[in-house]
């Protein structure tokens, strides 16, 4: 849910609110329904995620670290974004996976369904189905995003998980393979490539350097590679086959 005015924030809570918020204590056990109704009449600025059943508070203030790596990725999620129509990036948006989970993951990127993506946007208000390729920025959460989060996002089919870890500056990326997630390495010349975003490159280190140059340096290669431009029009073909299959059958005489 957004954050909401600081007017908002610091007035009295409802009686609902109050309640919502008491039902959803850290460690509560429930269902994804169940957590989604309650989430539901929470008041702004309270944030939480149910993963494998379990509910999870979200701190708040977050912390400068995290902060900044968090802005560095959806720079780079929106870099690509831009120019590959199709896909869309999104910052902390709920998701329902699955009958005992409904994270918020830090950021995402999805192929849209009119381009043949595999989720579905529910009346604007949240993202129904297994995202393409999730973000999170490990901090004081880290054994959650490695742990309980991970699973719950292989479970539910997700193609690609990264998790940047910002305490020691790093990334772990998984990729989905037979056998569940399997983590690779980056390569030799130290960029992570995407396999599901054609031409989405990450230079690690761009994510904790000093300026955001050596970051888009590298979206900038990738964005000009061959494969991308493979992908763009691979998405172009599967929107013209979308509309045609939607488009109604022409009346005979």
């Amino acid at each position: 849910m957004p954050q909401g005015t600081a007017e908002r924030r610091t007035r009295r809570w409802t009686p609902t609110e109050a309640d919502a918020v008491f039902e959803l204590e850290n460690g509560a056990r429930m269902d994804q329904k169940t957590f989604h109704a309650l989430y539901l009449k929470t008041p702004e600025g309270f944030k939480a995620e149910l993963i494998g059943g379990t509910v999870y508070v979200m701190s708040s203030p977050v912390s400068p670290r995290h902060g900044k790596s968090h802005f560095r990725v959806v720079l780079w999620l929106g870099l690509y974004a831009d120019e590959t129509p199709g896909t869309e990036g999104v910052d902390n948006t709920t998701t329902v996976l699955a009958a005992e989970s409904e994270p918020q993951p830090d950021a995402a990127l999805l192929i849209l369904p009119e381009y043949g993506g595999r989720v579905t946007i529910v009346e604007d208000r949240h993202v129904s189905g297994p995202l393409d390729l999730v973000v999170e920025v490990a901090h004081t959460r880290r054994a959650i995003d490695l742990g309980a989060k991970k699973r719950d996002y292989e479970a539910a089919g997700v193609r690609e998980y990264v998790v940047v870890l910002a305490k020691e500056q790093s990334v772990r990326w998984f990729r989905r393979s037979d056998a569940g997630f399997a983590e690779v390495s980056a390569g030799d010349d130290g960029l992570f490539r995407s396999t599901v975003f054609p031409g989405l490159w990450l230079d690690p280190k761009g994510l904790f350097s000093p300026t955001s140059r050596p970051l888009t340096a590298a979206v900038r290669r990738g964005l000009a590679s061959p494969e991308h431009a493979a992908f763009v029009a691979e998405l172009a073909a599967r929107r013209k086959k979308t509309r045609a299959e939607k488009k109604p059958p022409r009346k005979t005489k």
